[in-house]
Parts: C-alpha cells; sequence; structure tokens
C-alpha cells in the first residue's frame, strides 16, 4: 500500500507538489506539506522553491559552462525547467518552451510531434507538447526522489510507488486527458488518478475549514468555481445536497477550455507600453517586445503585491553595444493596471452579454487556438446562462432554475494565480451580484481562504486521503456525455460522403465502475486495416442515454450541441474482409476505475473482441 498520496499541480505557468501521509490516519495540521522544488535559478546556482515554473529552456551547446547547469541528481540536465529557463528563456525567446499544457489540450495539431518552440529557427533543437509536459513531471519526481528516497532504505518512498493524483482542467477533452496519462506514465510515474483542477481547489479549501465548512455551506448552495490562471479560464458548479441527513458535493456542470489566462493579460500590458514607446520614437523589434512582456509580468506582481506602490520601473534589455543599443526603461502605472486588465479583461456587463467572435481572415497563423473575447465575465455569463438552459431541459436536474435567466451561485470559490490581484476578485463578484441582484436574487458570498497558488496540489493530496474513506466527497461521474461517430448505409453518390451519426456510449454522470450494453444495432467493424473512429462531447445534453442516435451531427456541432474530439486512428486486428464487408459486433461501453472510457465491440456469433479507450475522468 502507497505511504503517501502525491498531489501534483501541472500548471501552465507553475506547478506544485503536496503530499499527505496516509499512514497517519488523520488530517493534516494547518502546516500545509508541500515539497520544496530544487531548480536552477542561475548558472551554478540551485535553489528548493515551493512553485516550479511550468517554462522549459533549450540550450545551444556553448550557451553555458560546462556542470553550471547541474541539478542535485543530475550535473547535465541538456535542458533547464524551472526558474532559469523562464528568466533567462525572455532574453532568449526561440528556445524557450512555455504554455505546453495549452498545446497538449490543442486538437489542431500533433501533440506528440517536435514542434516547441513554435516557430523556432531550425537550428534549435524542438520537443513536443508531450514531451515538454513529461520533462516538468519527470523533474517533480526527481526532486521528490531527492528528497525522500535518496538512501537504497528508503526506496519505498520513492514517488513511483505512491499514489499520485496529477490535475488537468476540467475543460480538458478526453484527448487531453490520455495525453496528460501519457506524460505521467513516460515520466516514470505509476498508481496515477486525474483530478479536475476545480475540484481539487474545493477540497483544499474544504480541508482548510475542517469542520466549519458545514456553518459556510449548506444543503441547496450552489458553488461556482471561478479558476482563472495563467493559460485558461475554467469555470464549474458544484451543488451541496441533503442525503439522509448528511452532506453531499455534487458537481453538475463544467464549462468549455477557454484559452484567456495570465498570459493574455501580459501581452495585453506589454502592447499598451509598447504603443506609448512607439509614440515616443522608441520602437521595440519581437525580441526586445519579449522581454517587456516579461517585464510587464513583475510589475504587475509588484502593483497587485503592493498597494502602496504606483508605478513600477520595466528595464529592457538593448541590443548592440551599451552605446548604440543601450537598455531602454518604460514604466507601469496603477491606472494602466486597472484600465487595461480590471476593465478589460473583467468589464461590467450584463448577463445577456455573451463572447463576441471576431470574423476572421481567409488565413491566419497557425497557433494556439485562444479566445477572441477577452472579458472574462461574458464567458461566465455565456457559462452560466448555458447550464441553465441545459438543466432546465433536464429530466432529472440537480439544481432549481426554473424562472432564471442563469444559473444563480449562492457561493463563488476563486482559484489561479490571477485571482491574487484583489481587484479581479472585486469584479468579479460585482458583476455576479449585479446580475442576481436584477432577478431578485440574493448575492452569492465569497468562500474565502484558498491559497491560490498552492490550492490544487494541496487539494488534490487531501483527495487522496479522502479517497481513502475518509471527509466529503465530490460525486458526478462523467461531466460530459460521449458519443461515436457512425457512418450512415446509403447508396454511392458522386461527390456526396455517407452521412455520420452519433451514437450515445456514456451518458452524462456516468459513474466510474459501471458499464453499459448498447441495445442491439446493426454495427459493423472495419478490421485488418487501417480506420478512423469519429468521437463527440457534450456538457448540456443531460438526458440522452446509452443507445440514443442523434441523427443531425452537423447541426448539433454547429450549434454547440456537440463537440468533436480528437478521433482515434488505429487498425484494429484481423483479416480484411472480402468486398468492404463488415464484422458484425455488439457495442458495450464501461468507465473504469482509473477513468477511461472503453468502447468494447463484441463479434456477433463469434469470439471477436475489440477496445478503444479513451480517458474521460472528470473525477468526482
Amino acid at each position: 500500500m502507497a505511504r503517501y498520496a502525491i498531489g501534483i499541480d501541472l500548471g501552465t505557468t507553475h506547478s506544485a507538489v503536496s503530499y499527505f501521509n496516509l499512514e497517519d490516519g488523520k488530517p493534516r495540521g494547518p502546516s500545509q506539506s508541500m515539497l520544496p522544488v530544487p531548480q536552477v535559478t542561475a548558472p551554478g546556482t540551485v535553489e528548493a522553491r515551493p512553485l516550479l515554473p511550468s517554462f522549459l529552456y533549450l540550450p545551444s551547446a556553448q550557451e553555458f559552462p560546462e556542470g553550471s547547469l547541474g541539478l542535485p541528481w543530475s550535473q547535465e540536465p541538456g535542458v533547464i525547467v524551472g526558474d532559469f529557463a523562464r528568466s533567462h528563456g525572455a532574453k532568449v525567446p526561440t528556445r524557450l518552451v512555455s504554455s505546453a499544457k495549452s498545446w497538449l489540450s490543442h486538437p489542431g495539431v500533433d501533440r506528440r510531434s517536435a514542434l516547441l518552440p513554435w516557430q523556432a529557427p531550425p537550428e534549435v533543437q524542438r520537443v513536443s507538447p508531450l514531451d515538454a509536459s513529461a520533462r516538468y513531471l519527470r523533474h517533480l519526481k526527481e526532486a521528490w526522489d531527492h528528497t525522500f528516497a535518496r538512501a537504497q532504505e528508503e526506496s519505498g518512498n520513492a514517488l513511483s510507488k505512491q499514489e499520485v493524483i496529477v490535475t488537468v482542467p476540467a475543460s480538458f477533452d478526453a484527448a487531453a486527458r490520455d495525453l496528460t496519462l501519457e506524460a505521467a506514465k513516460a515520466a516514470g510515474l505509476e498508481h496515477i488518478t486525474l483530478l479536475e483542477e476545480p475540484q481539487a481547489a474545493l477540497y483544499a479549501w474544504l480541508e482548510a475549514m475542517g469542520e466549519n465548512f458545514r456553518r459556510q455551506v449548506q444543503p441547496g448552495e450552489v458553488i461556482l468555481v471561478v479558476d482563472v490562471g495563467g493559460g485558461t479560464s475554467d469555470f464549474s458548479v458544484i451543488t451541496v445536497k441533503d442525503r439522509e441527513g448528511d452532506l453531499e458535493l455534487l458537481r453538475v456542470a463544467v464549462g468549455d477550455h477557454i484559452l484567456l489566462g495570465g498570459d493574455n493579460m501580459d501581452l495585453a500590458l506589454a502592447h499598451t507600453l509598447n504603443q506609448r514607446m512607439a509614440a515616443d520614437g522608441r520602437k521595440l523589434d519581437a525580441w526586445q517586445f519579449n522581454g517587456l512582456t516579461y517585464g510587464c509580468r513583475q510589475a504587475k506582481e509588484t502593483l497587485y503585491a503592493d498597494p502602496s506602490v504606483d508605478r513600477v520601473p520595466i528595464a529592457i534589455p538593448g541590443r548592440g553595444s551599451s552605446l548604440i543599443g543601450g537598455t531602454l526603461r518604460t514604466e507601469l502605472t496603477r491606472e494602466e493596471l486597472d484600465r487595461v486588465l480590471t476593465d478589460g479583461f473583467f468589464p461590467v456587463t450584463q448577463v445577456a452579454d455573451l463572447p463576441r467572435t471576431a470574423r476572421r481572415t481567409g488565413l491566419a497563423q497557425m497557433a494556439l487556438p485562444y479566445a477572441q473575447d477577452p472579458a472574462v465575465t461574458k464567458h461566465l455569463a455565456a457559462f452560466l446562462t448555458r447550464q441553465a438552459q441545459a438543466l432546465a431541459a433536464s429530466a432529472d436536474s440537480p439544481v432549481d432554475v426554473t424562472g432564471k435567466g442563469f444559473l444563480h451561485p449562492t457561493a463563488v470559490l476563486f482559484n489561479g494565480g490571477v485571482f491574487k490581484a484583489g481587484p479581479l476578485k472585486g469584479r468579479v463578484m460585482e458583476v455576479l451580484n449585479q446580475w442576481l441582484a436584477a432577478e431578485g436574487a440574493p448575492p452569492a458570498k465569497e468562500l474565502e481562504g484558498a491559497d491560490l497558488d498552492l490550492a490544487v496540489a494541496r487539494g488534490a493530496a487531501y483527495y487522496g486521503w479522502v479517497r481513502q474513506g475518509h471527509g466529503l466527497r465530490i460525486r458526478g461521474g462523467t461531466a460530459r456525455a460521449y458519443y461515436v461517430g457512425v457512418e450512415t448505409a446509403m447508396p454511392a453518390v458522386p461527390g456526396m460522403e455517407p452521412p455520420v451519426k452519433a451514437l450515445c456510449v456514456a451518458p452524462f454522470g456516468m459513474e466510474e465502475g459501471t458499464q453499459a450494453d448498447v441495445p442491439p444495432q446493426e454495427f459493423g467493424l472495419v478490421t485488418g486495416e487501417p480506420t478512423s473512429f469519429r468521437f463527440f462531447a457534450s456538457s448540456v445534453r443531460r438526458d440522452d442515454r446509452v443507445g440514443d442516435m442523434l441523427e443531425d451531427v452537423e447541426s448539433e456541432l454547429a450549434s454547440g450541441g456537440l463537440e468533436e474530439v480528437a478521433p482515434i486512428e488505429t487498425t484494429l486486428p484481423g483479416q480484411p474482409t472480402p468486398f468492404g464487408d463488415l464484422t458484425p459486433v455488439n457495442l458495450q461501453a464501461a468507465v473504469t476505475e482509473v477513468g477511461t472510457l472503453e468502447l468494447r465491440c463484441l463479434e456477433k456469433n463469434g469470439s471477436g473482441r475489440w477496445k478503444l479507450e479513451l480517458n474521460v475522468r472528470m473525477k468526482e
């Protein structure tokens, strides 16, 4: 049996590790167990810090003296991970890998292909989003083993022998979750469970409150988790129910994957200052602009940390000699900070003001699919409105939305480093409570006390203890319904592909450890040759059951009722059948204990068995 439950927050901009000693048999005390992570902070300098910046720097062969990048467990790591990677990479951005987590979730690229740093020159070594994520996890594993399993007699403390909970955004689709598991296994981790980040944040709050949480949340509460981190905005709703006198937490909704976070905010500040400098005749090249962006991030953190500071100077490395290309200087003022971030990203809007979709030009650069509207409040309005409509249409809604234009939260839990800025939290509460007041509802309260940098890792480790039968567990099963594409039989028509229908194989809320037989229909399976299986998901179709067939897939995709997830390209074992004949099969679906959706194809009147797997854990 594992001695520790290890919570790993694999974040877009920072990663962290928390641990819970399962042998203690009791909750942790107020002093939280966080792993100090050794990392290079300057050539020849290694320091242990609670956060590992999620940045990877790929140095050239002669860039640093031999041995200057050594770590306690490796004298020549070959790459730099963490604090120095971030700071030095700001000066040489063509060798810096950032936002690997966002790339890992991007279905428009081959996430196993070496494509990062994005658009780096040919001489720069590249890595895949999968490999970059595995390197961060491997660094954390080595840090743990260095701290807890240095001696041979302590080998039982090695991270590979512990129960490891890795967190992912609630909005990660099945393919991104599967790739996260693959990265963890490539890093040498075993016994892995995935947990949604908003749920981890709530677990951290529950642990911090202890039994006092019962005074703050009552049956009927609707808790909105607003998670804005370095790369994404994520929304979840968890309700509190009374089940035979005991409290029960039920996750009822998750939002879409929105690439909008602190990185966007740093860029917005940099563009604002760049325009001011250009007006003064000081033009920056792309290399200097990256330095300005890094300076804006630091200045932003300084202004938010000390309300008495009104402005922060920023130095931008110059080009060439000190006489010709000396350091450029500017500053970020509090007025600019409030105007660009508070009003630009968290504007006061009406709940009917939904995110705009800008018209794209005919050609666009391939890159991360960032949100086109920067207003987080508009994305929140869209989420609450859409979920109210879905719950109203559900035959068994866990939340009463009768007569409501949007889902009414009664409490808000903030998560993500962005909300270390008090004004941004305050603006979200201001806007949300204006929406509630307009519908005659009481104001929502903030659930206070979360550590915004460490909550996700802490909550993940605490969840490992909850899984042992302690504390209060969040339930809900899969937060989406899942469908497989089924090609329609039709005569050949020039210029027309056979339409595809969507067969529901896992309904909304299907619990781990359960399986369901798809009612017998005429399904034929392609074997012995390459083929592609299309899969779809829906966060709003709450009443579809196993075996339900959606006839108009394209219409559902256009309306947002369905989203397509990455297909499975494979060749199933077997002999190709003559004349394109198909193997008749019945279908069975199961959600396993580790959170994978298994679609089992069982040959009719035969012994053939085939299995397809997607990781769909929206962990309870």
